[in-house]
């Protein structure tokens, strides 16, 4: 019997196969457009005296933490967070140096994090290689998250600026609570769309945010300025993760660096299975809905295909779209500079990639 779908709006299915081929294509970057090499080139200094900053500051007495640090560190990744950073104090007209300690201390957050998350969430894979948890074990994996956390509040100090500290502080605990907010949500086939989004607001965008702030702070600029900048990087965060969920159902694991349908396995509500409930036929609806409460990922392909049926990616993708063009907007008051574009550019990289 063939399977049928709650209709999008006044949207036949034609129109809706052909949103999502357009969407599924605006996900890869042009060979000749904009990546992100181009925005490290642009502060090549400070890129590369973040990197030997960060080196420098993973050193520990103990052999173990640093094996594991310089494992997760050196894993590859973005490392989009402390170039935001960089980015953010320039276009703001910043001329110190404190915006490479500030870089190295929201890139240090943000693998301690990763290091928590892989141990609660049982991960095996990421950025294309074992996860630490899996080489390390569970225990030296969370060890090591939290000296990178301490580490990180010991460069606050040496920053020395009360209102930057009282941001990460602030960030910092905004994402611990998202953890539980997620792990509370995990086997929930009931989260609602606006659950969803203050997860990954608290869990991925604060941290983008708090970057974007930073830049603003070093440079002298107005509390409106700062709100400007805070907009920029909740939107662009909040597009990142949106595309990151979508290409959970639609990516392959080469691509995306961690394996395929993670998020169900693991009984992740995100916002393409949420959507997917609201369209789906009842027989599919029951079937996602196990899916959630028992994990596992024995029917990702079927839960795949109901998800591209009821026009669900093309859902996920229109949000994040949403999302960037709202970053870009947000920054337009801020002075002309190549600073600037560059941010402009990494919005709309962040829904025109494929990784």
């Amino acid at each position: 019997m063939q399977k049928t779908y709650k209709p999008l709006e006044n949207f036949t299915a034609e129109i809706i196969k052909g949103i999502i081929s357009r969407l599924m294509k605006l996900a890869k970057p042009k060979k000749d457009g904009f990546n992100l090499d181009d925005a490290r080139d642009l502060v090549g200094n400070d890129w590369s005296e973040v990197n030997l900053l960060i080196s420098n500051k993973l050193k520990s007495d103990v052999a173990l933490v640093n094996s594991v640090s310089r494992y997760i560190v050196n894993s590859g990744g973005k490392r989009l967070r402390p170039l935001l950073v960089l980015l953010a104090a320039k276009a703001c007209g910043y001329k110190g140096d404190k915006h490479i300690l500030a870089a190295t201390i929201i890139e240090f957050i943000h693998t301690a994090t990763l290091l928590h998350d892989d141990v609660v969430d049982k991960s095996s894979l990421r950025r294309g290689q074992k996860t630490a948890n899996e080489v390390f074990g569970n225990q030296a994996s969370v060890l090591v998250g939290d000296f990178l956390y301490s580490r990180a509040f010991q460069l606050m100090v040496e920053i020395g600026q009360l209102r930057i500290m009282d941001v990460l502080a602030n960030a910092t605990n905004s994402i611990s609570e998202g953890e539980v907010i997620q792990l509370i949500s995990c086997n929930d086939p009931e989260t609602t769309e606006r659950e969803y989004m203050e997860i990954i607001y608290r869990k991925t965008a604060k941290l983008f945010e708090a970057g974007m702030v930073i830049g603003a702070i070093l440079a002298g600029q107005t509390r409106s300025t700062e709100d400007c900048m805070a907009e920029y990087g909740r939107q662009l965060g909040v597009a990142f993760q949106l595309v990151d969920d979508a290409f959970d159902y639609g990516s392959s694991t080469s691509n995306l660096g961690k394996n395929i349908g993670d998020d169900l396995t693991e009984g992740k509500p995100t916002l393409p299975l949420i959507h997917a409930l609201e369209r789906a036929s009842a027989k599919d609806q029951v079937i996602i809905r196990m899916s959630i409460l028992e994990g596992g990922g024995d029917k990702i392909d079927e839960i795949a295909e109901i998800i591209k049926a009821t026009g669900s990616i093309a859902y996920t993708f229109k949000k994040a779209e949403a999302a960037s063009i709202k970053a870009i907007n947000s920054i337009k008051s801020l002075p002309e500079s190549t600073f600037k574009d560059s941010l402009i550019n990494l919005a709309q990289f962040a829904i025109n990639r494929e990784f």
